[in-house]
């Protein structure tokens, strides 16, 4: 954790940070655009900001009991939330008042020692799925989830390599180390700006999981090849299928926003990317149009998150319960519906950030089940506690008949 004693300006940074999610409902990437706009921070500072709202955010129930506060936060209770935070990490602030003496403050903290749950930041619904799902697994993956997340980078090899790109970041103070097994991965080992290296601005590198790289690189892609990414977003693996296609063939890029289609168009300029076309999925006609046509497809549909809290801790403390029946309806549906862009002998990646069963490998087989058409080549999880990269889900399909 950086820095044992927090300034009066960093302790405002944070607090506004934690009000945007905690109270105003922001999503935790809006609330950092707004908490820094306008502000030319160093970038130890801006690293510091979102280090320690991400902590609290991790383990908020754990904060909240020790303050002997509720969930949901309101606005009054902010200040006693992030002191119990600080007290329990032992760090200070000039502006925050310690809850109690230590030493009571210890007693508290000790009663809930058999709490593992709780001490790993863990809600009630989430234990409960945790345990329906994974059963034995899922304690170690609860505790890996409530890590600080690692950084990695992907090196653009449209126009680089990883060894290139890591002697160019450090040159500009950027400390880096190989990622065995994930070709395209360099892991981040200090707190620089990514953003403001001439690396990033130049195409060098997107900043993405390696665990969401090895998610591209399952599909196989080969230059020369059309390739549909049907649920594009903001193109993080559209862009690494690109880098493997080397500007050769056709990478058609779906989504049913336009707004992330238009970001994803920018990202691509900026990697050297030309061979990426946009569409928006307007209705079923889009899919219908190009039907049995790509070589290669990447579904990675909409899912709970479940395996990226670590990076998104904010996602334990929404509305995610009340939306996992809606989000396994859409999954199947894309999973039905878009499958009928692969062509013959051509080959599907499904994919999700969850480690949960039910939105991985059984949606997988209830799509079998219907489509004897498509057979499963591999399958694999990526475990938090496992690889140290956040949690993803991918299935190999292959097309074998109309």
């Amino acid at each position: 954790m950086s820095r044992a004693i927090l300034s009066a300006e960093l302790t405002e940074l944070i607090t506004a940070a934690l009000e945007q999610v905690l109270v105003q409902q922001a999503t935790l990437d809006r609330a950092y655009a707004k908490v820094f706009a306008g502000k030319r921070l160093a970038a130890i500072d801006q690293a510091a900001v979102t280090s320690h709202v991400g902590a609290v955010l991790r383990k908020l129930n754990l904060y909240a009991a020790l303050a002997h506060i509720n969930l949901p936060i309101v606005a009054g209770q902010l200040h006693y939330l992030f002191a119990a935070y600080l007290q329990a990490n032992v760090l200070k602030s000039p502006t925050i008042k310690s809850l109690t003496d230590q030493v009571t403050f210890t007693q508290r903290l000790n009663l809930l020692q058999d709490n593992s749950a709780l001490l790993d930041g863990c809600p009630a619904w989430l234990e409960a799925l945790g345990h329906a799902q994974l059963a034995d697994k899922w304690p170690a993956e609860r505790a890996a989830l409530a890590e600080e997340p690692t950084r990695f980078v992907r090196a653009n090899l449209l126009k680089t390599d990883r060894e290139r790109l890591a002697k160019r970041l450090a040159k500009e103070g950027v400390t880096t180390q190989t990622v065995r097994g994930v070709a395209t991965a360099l892991e981040i080992t200090d707190r620089s700006a990514l953003f403001r290296t001439d690396s990033y601005q130049d195409g060098w590198f997107e900043q993405q999981d390696a665990g969401s790289q090895l998610v591209a690189d399952a599909l196989d892609v080969q230059p020369g090849m059309r390739v549909i990414d049907a649920c594009a977003g903001n193109g993080g693996k559209t862009l690494a299928l690109a880098a493997h296609m080397q500007g050769k063939g056709r990478l058609l890029a779906m989504d049913v926003e336009q707004w992330k289609l238009d970001n994803l168009k920018k990202r691509a300029k900026r990697a050297g990317a030309h061979n990426i076309e946009t569409r928006l999925i307007a209705s079923s006609k889009t899919i219908k149009r190009i039907a049995m046509s790509a070589d290669r497809l990447l579904l990675d549909v909409p899912c709970s998150g479940l395996g990226v809290l670590k990076r998104h801790p904010d996602t334990k403390w929404g509305d995610t319960a009340e939306r996992l029946p809606v989000l396994a309806e859409l999954q199947a549906h894309i999973l039905s519906s878009y499958s009928r862009m692969l062509k013959v002998g051509g080959k599907m990646v499904y994919a999700t950030c969850s480690i949960m069963p039910s939105e991985n490998r059984q949606q997988v087989d209830k799509f079998l089940a219907e489509k004897p058409q498509f057979t499963l080549l591999k399958d694999e999880t990526l475990w938090p506690s496992q690889q140290g990269f956040d949690g993803f889900y991918y299935a190999l399909i292959a097309r074998i008949s109309e």
